[in-house]
């Protein structure tokens, strides 16, 4: 819990940090901090045209980020089938998040430690995957220390789970699925 809450403090303070979520390791930072963004797509070297992905403890995280159609959540987490949906955004969402899209990607994490983030933080958080732009994503700890030790701020001890890779990404509105469940 010690480490949470030191990752938290240094979310607040403008820091990128690496964290486990659902299926991979992820990068992540404030959501509504543009110098943290920037310096997050530059250490990932992403094309900030793609968008990122931003995650939740709960639904109630998502107020401002989000505009869902009147009478429409977004529904509960399944442990074990991670979905990031693409919703209508809110007046929170920025350009930098929703890069050349007019949506934004947005998931209600089921993992502990990244729940435990967002909620230590009172924010949702950028989630990005743990990987150079077009290179294999951080499935172990020892590739994402390798990798990411001395470009982030700090490296959240915890387990990625209990997915195993990528969550399908899917139309909030259509229910079409843009990107099967990868494993």
């Amino acid at each position: 819990m010690i480490s949470v809450l030191h990752a938290a403090k240094v979310l607040l303070r403008g820091g990128v940090i690496a964290y486990p979520t659902e299926g991979v390791f992820g990068l992540g930072c404030l959501p509504d901090d543009q110098q943290a963004l920037r310096r997050l797509l530059n250490i990932k070297r992403r094309d900030a045209a793609k968008g990122l992905i931003v995650i939740a403890a709960n639904a109630g995280q998502f107020e401002g980020w989000i505009d869902l159609p009147k009478g429409r959540s977004l529904p509960e987490p399944d442990p074990d089938y991670p979905v990031t949906w693409i919703v209508p955004p809110g007046t929170k969402a920025s350009p930098m998040l929703r890069g050349q899209h007019t949506s934004l990607a947005v998931r209600i994490t089921s993992n502990p430690v990244a729940k435990a983030l967002c909620l230590a933080a009172e924010s949702p958080l950028v989630s990005t995957s743990a990987n150079l732009s077009g290179k294999p994503t951080a499935r172990n700890r020892f590739v994402l220390h390798r990798q990411f030790a001395n470009v982030v701020d700090y490296i959240v001890p915890g387990d990625c789970g209990p997915s195993s890779g990528p969550s399908e990404i899917r139309d909030f509105i259509s229910g079409k699925i843009l990107r099967p469940r990868v494993q």
